[in-house]
């Protein structure tokens, strides 16, 4: 797959696209990857994503903006492995939101683009001040021909990142997997902490996070990128209220038997089931001892599901 960041002054071919911020690559968004590649073989146009950052409602408010659930590399490898050909990255600031809708299709998708075939959401907005919507593209589409994606259900709900944040935030990790085809998972590479972790007994993989999480608590998961086979173990994701007041939110992973030096290793963590809140405890006797539960009741866990 190629990846550019931005757009080309002139389009030199055609394409097929489809547009959003696919945040998290849910099952929606799936459907839809798999009808724009049908759709491109069909025309024989190269199958092609248009995509953001940062996510437009963080530049417009970022306090108030929800979390990310997948970084921009996340995004990338799951358009990858579904067979796009191309992805654009475009950098949304001043200069593309003040665009006009007319302005957005004529420079973007005609000019810069090149675009044939264009697939959107049923509930698709565009241009400044979100003034363009499927009836404009379709009245402004004089080279090529647009369709809607009509909504995707699980189980009678439609399949949103917004339905996907409420799950992680509660905690039902099972739901939001119904909801994205595969458990949540965090991925980056693994950094130096501050060895408190292995004082205590309990020896983590720290992976910083670049943006707020969209869950919180203690888990058993599993990790990709420490061998051959994924291991288990409990991960601890938040601010770490017995270790510091007004800490940074760290993703801290304890894999089960397993002791080697990981720093620098890129490694996929998938959050299958939610232990507790985070708390804070009097001292780290008692944090160790709520840590040794933790991990029992993990191990069950894991041990019941393979059962």
């Amino acid at each position: 797959m190629q990846v550019y960041r931005g757009f080309p002054v002139r389009a030199n071919r055609h394409l097929a696209l489809t547009i959003g911020n696919f945040d998290g690559v849910h099952r929606g968004h799936q459907a839809m990857l798999q009808r724009l590649t049908e759709a491109a073989e069909d025309l024989e146009l190269p199958p092609a994503v248009l995509t953001f950052d940062p996510h437009p409602r963080e530049f417009f408010d970022k306090e108030a903006a929800p979390p990310r659930l997948s970084s921009v590399r996340g995004k990338l490898e799951q358009f990858a492995a579904r067979g796009i050909a191309e992805a654009y990255i475009a950098r949304f600031d001043a200069r593309l939101a003040g665009l006009s809708a007319e302005e957005f299709v004529e420079r973007v998708l005609v000019e810069c683009l090149g675009t044939r075939w264009v697939l959107v959401g049923d509930d698709f907005r565009f241009g400044r001040g979100r003034s363009g919507d499927l009836a404009l593209l379709r009245a402004k589409a004089s080279s090529f021909s647009v369709e809607a994606m009509p909504t995707v259900s699980v189980e009678g709900e439609r399949v949103s990142s917004s339905a996907v944040r409420a799950a992680l935030a509660k905690g039902e990790l099972e739901h939001a997997a119904r909801l994205l085809g595969r458990p949540y998972a965090i991925t980056g590479r693994v950094a130096h902490g501050d060895k408190r972790g292995r004082n205590l007994g309990f020896p983590t993989a720290n992976v910083p996070l670049r943006h707020k999480p969209a869950l919180s608590g203690v888990f058993a998961v599993r990790v990709h990128g420490l061998g051959d086979t994924p291991r288990t173990g409990v991960a601890s994701l938040g601010v770490r209220p017995t270790v510091k007041a007004g800490g940074k939110p760290l993703l801290e992973v304890f894999v089960f038997d397993f002791d080697e030096a990981v720093y620098g290793r890129r490694v996929s963590v998938e959050f299958l089931h939610k232990l507790r809140d985070e708390e804070r405890y009097p001292d780290f006797p008692a944090l160790v001892r709520q840590m040794q539960v933790d991990v029992d009741q993990a191990r069950e866990y894991f041990a019941t599901q393979n059962a």
